[in-house]
């Protein structure tokens, strides 16, 4: 399945100036012409409240409001427009903790710098092209941790009986 990038409306979120110029130049690139820009998570979720956005993406480390706490507003606050919102975190961080906590905050898809303009473009496309249910638990709003659906699914206990050992 094609996608018309030329339709999205991106909202980009990065403090440092160079790297926000290259992520917009990169989405233009792809086709995306409507584009707008935030210094950090604060400027970004009055963006949000202000103007339909289809895709977010967003750096880690930002002050006053960084990444994450952008993504848990973006999902959690009652003043959020869409808590749909695919959200794209982009970091220099990669160890295993920071992409789990990016996860569990509700972030759609992590993205490791440096990166390419394919990169990008094929994040984009799969979190459009395959969006993943959503989880609306009390402490938790967002995508789904699992990527797959299993044909052999035995309902909700099936990862219990998996982590099982038999003994006899």
């Amino acid at each position: 399945m094609s996608f018309q990038f030329d339709k999205l409306h991106v909202l980009v979120v990065e403090d440092t100036i160079p790297m926000r110029k290259l992520i917009v130049a990169v989405l233009g690139a792809l086709g995306i012409k409507k584009i707008v820009q935030a210094k950090d998570g604060e400027q970004a979720f009055q963006e949000i409240k202000n103007t339909p956005i289809d895709l977010v993406i967003t750096d880690w480390l930002m002050e006053p409001v960084n990444g994450i706490e952008l993504t848990k507003m973006i999902r959690m606050n009652d003043d959020s427009p869409n808590r749909f919102t695919p959200i794209i975190m982009i970091t220099g961080y990669n160890a295993l903790k920071r992409v789990e906590d990016a996860r569990d905050a509700g972030v759609t898809e992590f993205l490791i710098k440096p990166f390419t303009a394919n990169d990008i473009g094929k994040r984009i496309a799969y979190t459009i092209n395959k969006p993943r249910d959503f989880i609306d638990a009390p402490d938790f709003f967002g995508p789904d941790r699992r990527r797959i659906n299993l044909p052999n699914y035995k309902g909700p206990f099936r990862r219990e009986a998996e982590n099982r050992i038999d003994m006899t």
